[in-house]
């Protein structure tokens, strides 16, 4: 038996989606849920919400995979029964447009914010009433929502879920470090798109597969002046980052006390425990490579210490 992992880290066109290397859609989708449960919690506005709630962005590219425009964006939120279906609905749509958007649109870049254009269609609770929700409404909680966790649809997925498992599965660990290996890659200009690809045995260390697609956005040469094929980069990134589950765990702390999972958190648990990790891109200035230019090197580090594939950090 197997177990795959297939995470994506997707950024087409460096600095021009999203700051923090997640891709548009998904992200936007997670501001938006997130900036729904502030006013919530702030109880001055939209005093009916409920916690429950997701939501969707469709985005329309060009050809060259440019974001042109916002299309539609879905909400769907749990609300009180506070008057008849249409009364609710009228008050619910108008205070999505007229608090939740613009509390958005000032969150985000100007450069995405001008991908609001006036034509955009908004679908506000489009199933009706949503007074009942959470684990009342629907139960269960492995596997229950593994894209929306991840990429949102935009990268492959191999089936791990994340929600009920602790640090030593590497349904969870290997999505961390799988993550933090294409965040720094895209990070480091080796390529604007990468997905990082993780099989493991149960019971077995050492990943039995490893695989580093950049869709043909590599940017690194060789000695010759060639452009790196994918199977060179994924044997250096390979042997530069130590895949085993233990080396992971305590790479990034996840066994620490200190580590905290909320519930209420499930749609944006990568944000969640990527914060709590410190996640950050000092393997910016491990990775292997000198930029588009110049040729294939390895990193010497700082003068008189070794790199620790096991810790991450650089020690004499």
């Amino acid at each position: 038996m197997h177990h795959n992992l297939l995470l994506h880290f997707d950024l087409h066109h460096m600095h021009t989606e999203m700051d923090n290397y997640m891709p548009l859609p998904v992200e936007l989708a997670h501001i938006l849920v997130q900036e729904l449960a502030g006013i919530r919690k702030e109880g001055k506005e939209m005093t009916y919400l409920r916690p429950d709630s997701k939501s969707q962005v469709t985005i329309e590219y060009s050809d060259d995979n440019k974001a042109l425009r916002i299309d539609t964006i879905v909400i769907s939120t749990q609300h009180d029964d506070f008057g008849s279906e249409k009364e609710m609905q009228t008050r619910i749509n108008e205070d999505i447009q007229n608090i939740l958007i613009p509390r958005v649109k000032e969150l985000i870049p100007a450069r995405v914010r001008e991908l609001f254009k006036d034509d955009y269609i908004l679908h506000v609770n489009p199933t009706g009433n949503f007074v009942i929700g959470g684990p009342h409404g629907d139960t269960g909680l492995t596997g229950r929502k593994i894209i929306v966790d991840t990429y949102g649809g935009r990268g492959a997925h191999g089936g791990g879920a994340f929600s009920g498992k602790d640090a030593s599965k590497v349904d969870r660990s290997a999505a961390y470090a799988a993550r933090h290996i294409a965040k720094n890659m895209v990070a480091a200009g080796i390529a604007d798109e990468v997905l990082v690809q993780v099989a493991y045995a149960i019971g077995v260390a050492q990943p039995v597969g490893f695989n580093i697609n950049t869709f043909g956005s590599a940017r690194v040469k060789n000695n010759n002046g060639d452009i790196l094929k994918d199977s060179e980069i994924s044997e250096v990134i390979e042997n530069l980052f130590d895949m085993r589950p233990a080396s992971i765990i305590d790479r990034f702390g996840l066994l620490n006390s200190d580590i905290e999972i909320l519930s209420e958190k499930i749609n944006s648990k990568i944000a969640k425990i990527i914060d709590v990790m410190k996640e950050n891109l000092k393997a910016v200035f491990i990775m292997p490579f000198i930029l588009p230019g110049s040729c294939f090197a390895l990193y010497p580090g700082p003068v008189g210490k070794q790199y620790n594939r096991q810790t991450g950090l650089w020690a004499t």
